[in-house]
């Protein structure tokens, strides 16, 4: 696998579980009193299993370090660009020029390609006319 396609899987990595870690620290944190004047929030549900989820942000906020540090880790992988901003610039100017002259060379060749088209269609409807009319066609 070449090495965007594995950024581009650890990206998806690291959004994948910071989407999974807000979700769980949303369901299972315990509820908080948002102001003194706002009521006391209601008691903390029972889980089912008894599991004590404070541990459970600890190993997640681990995982997204990890992940984070293996994307790190790739981008430094990356080779280094070994011509400099001007080379580069110079680059995308020989391009755009080259583009530019076979943008007219595709402009030629399609105007020559409309007039014989309009040819075909003048023959074709004088070929249609001698034909409804039934005469010989005029050879000149």
């Amino acid at each position: 696998m070449d090495i965007i396609s594995q950024l581009q899987e650890q990206v998806n990595s690291i959004a994948n579980l910071a989407f999974n870690t807000v979700g769980t620290l949303q369901r299972d944190a315990p509820p908080n009193r948002l102001a003194p004047n706002y009521p006391e929030p209601p008691p903390a549900q029972p889980t089912e299993d008894g599991a004590n989820f404070s541990e459970e942000p600890k190993l997640m906020s681990a995982s997204l370090v990890k992940a984070a540090k293996q994307f790190d880790a790739l981008v430094a992988s990356l080779p280094i660009s070994e011509t400099g901003e001007e080379a580069q610039l110079k680059r995308i100017a020989e391009l755009q020029a080259e583009n530019d002259a076979i943008g007219q060379e595709l402009q030629k060749q399609l105007e020559a390609a409309e007039k014989e088209l309009n040819q075909v269609q003048e023959l074709y409807s004088q070929a249609t006319d001698n034909c409804l009319n039934l005469k010989k066609p005029d050879i000149s």
